[in-house]
């Protein structure tokens, strides 16, 4: 048993709650929210954590003097991009308050100081439209059909970096990316530049793949959260949907049949 005053309980709960959030914010896996979060617990000295996790929210326990002392919170968790270097920052200092004995202010301090590491733009952009090309290539385009993915997905890939710093929301970013890639993918197609029109559209749009949700909602259904998996996987349907519509949109706009 550890003799911690309610007031402190309560400064832990908010301390354990902040890291979870931050791990759901940018995409952590469901179980390991949860473990993170009964670690930290036991390391700042509570008896125990319990977790409720919705896509949206998290609910979460601290219990001390033999559960008989209990401390719930709620907070409410935005949507933002995938991240994994942020879930490394929170569980590296998961690590260091078990093993250095670092007290509920060290943990606040840190996840303060926690931002994301950003790669340059243009490097982004480089190396996505040559990822596509690539691919292109590996099934079957042809060269110039090659450089024009490489055109449609660069392009695409500023446009998307351009909506998210305008904070647009995510659906809708990803329509008009998808309405872009396709629209300079066609010409491939309307001027004849390629003899694998089919292949260069196809591609310039696999940069949209919501893979990383996708893998997650599975993950988080298998281990028994299932609220969590189909919330994710949702996220990634509609994502794919939305991928749809804007290639729909450009194919009605240039009149083509598709691919």
């Amino acid at each position: 048993m550890n003799n911690i005053t309610y007031e402190e309980q309560t400064k832990i709960t908010r301390a354990i709650i902040k890291a979870a959030v931050l791990m759901l914010e940018f995409g952590a896996e469901s179980k390991l929210i949860e473990d993170t979060a009964q670690r930290l617990g036991r390391a700042l000295g509570v008896d125990s954590v319990e977790v409720s996790l919705i896509p949206s929210a998290i609910v979460l326990s601290t219990l001390n003097n033999n559960q008989t002392q209990s401390v719930t919170t709620t907070r409410r968790a935005h949507h933002k991009p995938i991240n994994m270097s942020i879930v490394c920052d929170v569980q590296k200092m998961c690590i260091d308050v078990e093993r250095e004995k670092k007290d509920v202010d060290y943990v606040f301090n840190t996840i303060k100081e926690i931002q994301p590491n950003h790669y340059n733009r243009w490097l982004v952009v480089f190396m996505v439209g040559l990822s596509c090309a690539s691919f292109s290539y590996l099934y079957g385009a042809d060269l110039n059909g090659f450089f024009i993915t490489f055109l449609a997905a660069s392009v695409a890939m500023y446009v998307r970096h351009v909506l998210a710093k305008k904070q647009l929301v995510l659906i809708i970013s990803f329509g008009i990316t998808a309405f872009v890639a396709t629209l300079i993918a066609s010409t491939s197609q309307i001027f004849e530049l390629s003899s694998t029109p089919n292949i260069v559209m196809t591609s310039s749009v696999i940069l949209l793949a919501p893979g990383f949700p996708f893998v997650n909602s599975v993950l988080d259904a298998v281990k028994g959260y299932l609220s969590m998996g189909w919330g994710r996987w949702m996220q990634a349907l509609l994502l794919s949907v939305a991928t749809s519509i804007g290639i729909i949109l450009a194919f009605a706009l240039l009149s083509m049949r598709g691919w």
